[in-house]
């Protein structure tokens, strides 16, 4: 460990009530401007010192010991700005952004996308601070305050954390799967209704997909509801309410449960059909997908926060398209 110098060691004496709490959280009660991540890094790098010795974050605290934390800033991303990335934000405070994604931008740097990203729009619109890479997150330096995603060929809304505390209150609530997130969709066929629960995980047979006929993997829910019936029932208007979020859960289930991909999904069979339904999905040009609900707490004030974002014109001239055929 490099240590700071002893001046800059933050000092504390544990009174009795802390006591038997353990030292990664009542270290972070105390350092309202520090996460609990962070804190615990500090500890797993030896920054933090209980009675002069390195300790471990479940440790028990007794009343009267003395903590010397050394803090040490996490590494900033890497990202760069891009003031040609234009944005449409539906809600922002010092905490927090909403942002209204169009389909074809994708929402942080990677392979095959270094700059361009909504990430780089971020960084170069003013007044959002370069954050900090996230501690728990070992390529969170590619994504400051993403927390959540939408796929580059999606459209709708996503919240964007401008501060540590904000994130990390975030990401509490994506866990507890209490955050209220809504999709618009168009399928081939008309899908069955109500909940689906699976696992998910990467498709044994293609590294571009994901499939819920694995042995093992994360636990994936979503809820389907149809209400519109187009073109003699080819092709269905559906809502799906996401309990939790894996990447392409609704892409998978919708196509692999349901046996209805969405249209013009090319990765999940969306781009076949007759040659009327097929033209549409061409022109299209993206799978008819779109987050059009958002809703969750606000991690610092406590309101109740709640998004809709109407349907982006591609998706309106398909469903109107749609609509003619019936």
């Amino acid at each position: 460990m490099t240590k700071a110098s002893p001046e800059e060691a933050l000092r504390f004496q544990v009174p009795p009530e802390a006591a038997l709490l353990r030292v990664d959280s009542w270290l972070t009660s105390q350092l309202p401007d520090v996460t609990r991540a962070a804190v615990q890094r500090w500890i797993g790098a030896g920054r933090v010192l209980v009675g002069g010795k390195p300790c471990r974050a479940k440790d028990k605290l007794r009343p009267g010991a003395r903590i010397e934390v050394y803090p040490d800033q996490e590494p900033e991303t890497d990202a760069l700005p891009d003031p040609s990335v234009q944005l449409c934000v539906e809600f922002e405070d010092e905490h927090l952004m909403v942002v209204n994604k169009p389909a074809g931008l994708v929402v942080h740097p990677g392979r095959g996308h270094r700059t361009g990203t909504l990430v780089n729009g971020l960084l170069a619109r003013p007044g959002f601070v370069r954050l900090s890479a996230d501690p728990g997150d070992e390529t969170g330096h590619l994504r400051p305050g993403i927390v959540h995603r939408i796929d580059k060929d999606t459209s709708g809304l996503l919240v964007v954390a401008k501060t540590a505390r904000a994130r990390e209150g975030l990401k509490v609530q994506l866990a507890a799967h209490s955050v209220e997130r809504e999709y618009s969709a168009l399928t081939l066929g008309v899908p069955r209704e109500g909940r689906i629960e699976t696992l998910h995980g990467r498709d044994p047979k293609s590294r571009l997909k994901f499939s819920s006929k694995v042995p093992a993997g994360k636990h994936a829910v979503t809820h389907v509801q149809v209400t519109e019936r187009l073109a003699g029932g080819r092709v269905a208007f559906v809502l799906c309410r996401l309990e939790t979020g894996r990447t392409h859960q609704i892409r998978v289930h919708l196509s692999g449960e349901c046996r209805t991909p969405i249209l013009a999904d090319a990765l999940y069979g969306g781009s076949r059909g007759e040659d009327k339904i097929v033209e549409i999905a061409r022109q299209l040009g993206r799978q008819a997908l779109h987050a059009g609900v958002l809703g969750f707490v606000h991690p610092q004030t406590g309101a109740s926060l709640r998004f809709l974002a109407p349907l982006p014109d591609d998706m309106i001239l398909a469903l109107e398209t749609l609509r003619a055929l019936g």
